[in-house]
């Protein structure tokens, strides 16, 4: 399956009340999984899949494991106002690269439709945009930490 048909039925997908959807065929067999509290994507080759389960199983638990960590930590500090949400589970980066300039600063005036992150799926990095004109409060993830589906990125104040 091609990258740009997975990240579509991926949107698709959360669009819906679909909470499972499971496709399997000789090259490569794909799980999608959603709850109230993570989403859950794997792929891998069927063969590979079905040889080691145990393998596959390890992964996935560590990562669920350090988002809830974050989504933890997240009630702790109460993020009160109006917030720009992570749209999908992945990974959260300030800046295009490590070199870069953050995107958006604490305090800092941004455009509807500008970029103020990035997060990471499966290799894709996809813009997350402002949803209005507004200014930045707080950022409410570290750079490079993980995010689930839903999760506060920024707190904002609509201009």
């Amino acid at each position: 399956m091609e990258v740009k048909d997975l990240k579509q039925l991926i949107k698709m997908i959360t669009e819906t009340d679909i909470t499972e959807f499971e496709m399997d065929n000789a090259e490569e067999k794909i799980v999608i999984k959603r709850g109230q509290r993570t989403e859950i994507v794997q792929m891998a080759a069927a063969p590979a899949y079905m040889q080691a389960p145990a393998a596959m199983a390890a992964p996935v638990a560590a990562p669920a494991a350090a988002a809830a960590g974050v989504a933890s930590a997240a009630p702790a500090a109460e993020v009160t106002g109006e917030t720009i949400n992570s749209p999908i589970v992945g990974t959260f980066y300030r800046a295009a690269s490590p070199e870069s300039a953050p995107f958006a600063e604490v305090g800092q005036v941004v455009e509807k439709g500008q970029v103020i992150c990035l997060v990471e799926a499966m290799k894709l990095f996809n813009e997350i945009e402002a949803e209005c004109k507004c200014k930045i409060v707080k950022i409410c993830v570290e750079n490079a930490q993980p995010v689930e589906f839903g999760q506060p990125l920024f707190v904002i104040e609509k201009i």
